[in-house]
């Protein structure tokens, strides 16, 4: 057990709690790339200040982008520069965004992050850009970081095909970048399932609402036209999938958790939540913009497909172990390839404190068993750590690893976990 262990709090009655989550990472990292790519400067309000938006905005400046952060982030466009390393930390944006981006700089750009990255697949992107006609060298596995993008000042575009079966962000990462393109770009997915597609809706409508004109119309092809992104003044929505592990609190302990902000409509995946969580013995209801999600302590287990919403899967399942009846959890394949292959982590932390998990093809299957203290695992993944939090909401003795690795998309879990329990705690 390392020194950095978290002895996770047990609730000790039902909750009744109110929870401010920050801001949206996956917003707010595409609106700090459209921003370095529009026409003048843009203000970003309710920004998340968090590991993964602080190494885009580091990222960007390395480029040649003016990043202010603040109570708002101004950015202010400017040349895009090669000849500079870019530091993409174990974010799954940056890596995947940023390349496209290079590959309109002045020259090289080299790309490194994290040991754990570097088993993060890259090729689908990678092997776009040289379709294009973009140099890109691999400089260890192929197809992994690091590597170098060899940007020339401009991308002809066209049309490409990307098989996104791995990760939404290889669309993303090409659509967002495709309005720089002379050319514009298409984008065929080639690939036999395509993961988290309310990403790929957010994206898409993030550049319409900056001027970009975008073609959806036809099943897994976008595609963008050449044009001016415009200058924005925004504010970030809450992060939904964030506020997973509390409003799941609820169903867990019993009690009522309340996030307010919460949109009236969303691209976020996490948007999906309080369906799916009346699915699971909740009740969730909208009252302006506060959504209150209330349970009886007991949860009711299911079989949901989750493809639309992978990155709340580690919340889910860590909530159905806590079901009373046998679960599963489908279409999240590609959770393989997130910052750590989070199905087979899942698997090993839940048999770690004596519950019953086991992969499928496409995802795990759960069942109800007697589950004891003992460590839990991060693996520098900061949905895991969420996931261990939840579980000790129950479990007396469970000792979390490295819960800082939160702060990679949620800064300060700790408070906002003890905050929501408040006196509810177990001895």
């Amino acid at each position: 057990m390392t020194s950095t262990a978290w002895p996770a709090p047990v609730a000790d009655g039902p909750l009744d709690a109110t929870v401010e989550v920050p801001g949206s990472k996956s917003l707010s990292n595409r609106y700090l790339v459209l921003a370095a790519l529009a026409d003048g400067p843009s203000r970003l309000r309710a920004m998340l200040s968090s590991r993964d938006t602080r190494l885009m905005g580091a990222a960007l400046e390395t480029l040649g982008v003016g990043v202010e952060t603040g109570t708002d982030w101004l950015v202010t466009p400017g040349a895009l520069r090669g000849h500079v390393t870019v530091d993409c930390g174990l974010a799954g944006t940056v890596m995947r965004f940023l390349p496209p981006v290079a590959a309109l700089a002045d020259g090289p750009v080299h790309f490194k992050g994290d040991v754990e990255a570097l088993a993060r697949p890259m090729g689908p992107i990678l092997d776009a850009l040289r379709a294009l006609g973009v140099r890109v060298d691999d400089e260890g596995e192929p197809g992994r970081l690091p590597f170098t993008v060899h940007g020339e000042g401009a991308v002809r575009g066209g049309a490409v095909d990307v098989d996104a079966s791995g990760s939404s962000q290889f669309v993303s990462g090409l659509l967002l970048a495709a309005p720089r393109f002379e050319r514009g770009l298409t984008v065929r997915h080639t690939g036999a399932t395509l993961p988290s597609v309310p990403h790929i809706e957010m994206t898409v409508a993030l550049l319409r609402t900056a001027g970009v004109e975008v073609d959806d119309s036809v099943p897994g092809t976008w595609r963008v036209e050449p044009g001016p992104v415009a200058a924005r003044d925004v504010r970030v929505e809450p992060d939904l999938s964030n506020a997973a592990p509390f409003l799941c609190a609820a169903l867990a302990v019993g009690g009522t958790v309340r996030v307010p902000g919460w949109p009236a409509s969303t691209t976020q995946p996490g948007g999906l939540l309080p369906g799916i969580l009346e699915q699971l013995g909740g009740t969730a209801r909208l009252d302006g913009d506060v959504l209150t999600v209330s349970g009886t302590g007991a949860v009711r287990g299911a079989d949901l497909d989750l493809h639309a919403a992978g990155e709340i899967a580690p919340t889910i399942a860590a909530l159905l172990v806590l079901a009373d009846f046998p679960s599963r959890l489908r279409g999240i394949a590609h959770l393989r390839g997130h910052e750590t292959d989070r199905l087979a982590a899942l698997t090993a932390e839940i048999t770690r404190l004596g519950g019953r998990c086991a992969e499928t093809a496409d995802g795990l299957r759960i069942e109800p068993a007697p589950l004891t203290g003992g460590e839990w695992r991060s693996y520098a993944d900061h949905r895991m750590a969420t996931a261990g939090a939840l579980i000790g909401l129950r479990v007396p003795g469970v000792l979390v690893e490295d819960v800082a690795t939160t702060a990679k998309t949620l800064p300060d879990f700790v408070g906002l976990w003890t905050g929501m329990l408040g006196a509810r705690v177990a001895a």
